[in-house]
């Protein structure tokens, strides 16, 4: 799984709205604080506006904020925001291969796989919000892939 840059970043301006709540920040606020350009940022948070995330404030004190408390924004809802999924259900139809219609539509034994990876990622991102974020002491680090804590075991 790779995480790209629009959704790394995108959660990098959520965090910013969340360091100062209550408060309106301006794009050139958002982009000096993450060393971002402006129209990176105005896109991202378009991108995080029409998903509700965000939004924004007209007049003198005018900018974003988020649309809903830190503890009410998961992970999940911000990269679906800003990009897709790791694997999406309709995959196999988009990507048949040379014929029409994959080969293995009955019984595929990697789409298993992508389906059992795609649920357990989900079941962790559904689980970690913004404030998840911010509230993690300074120096801590992720527990490691074979955790038994992070990785479910994948069963039947």
């Amino acid at each position: 799984m790779k995480i790209s840059a629009q959704e790394e970043y995108g959660i990098r301006c959520l965090l910013q709205l969340g360091r100062h709540p209550g408060e309106s920040l301006t794009i050139g606020q958002i982009a000096e604080a993450e060393g971002l350009s402006r129209e990176y940022v105005a896109k991202l948070m378009r991108l995080l506006r029409r998903a509700g995330l965000v939004r924004s404030v007209r007049g003198q004190a005018g900018g974003y904020v988020l649309a809903r408390p830190l503890e009410q924004i998961t992970v999940a809802e911000a990269l679906e925001a800003l990009g897709s999924r790791l694997w999406e259900p309709d995959f196999c139809q988009q990507h048949p291969g040379l014929r029409n219609l994959c080969s293995h539509t009955r019984d595929c034994n990697v789409q298993w796989l992508w389906r059992r990876v795609q649920s357990a990622v989900d079941g962790i991102l559904h689980g970690i919000t913004l404030k998840d974020l911010l509230d993690r002491p300074r120096g801590e680090t992720a527990p490691s892939a074979s955790s038994p804590s992070v990785l479910p075991v994948l069963q039947g």
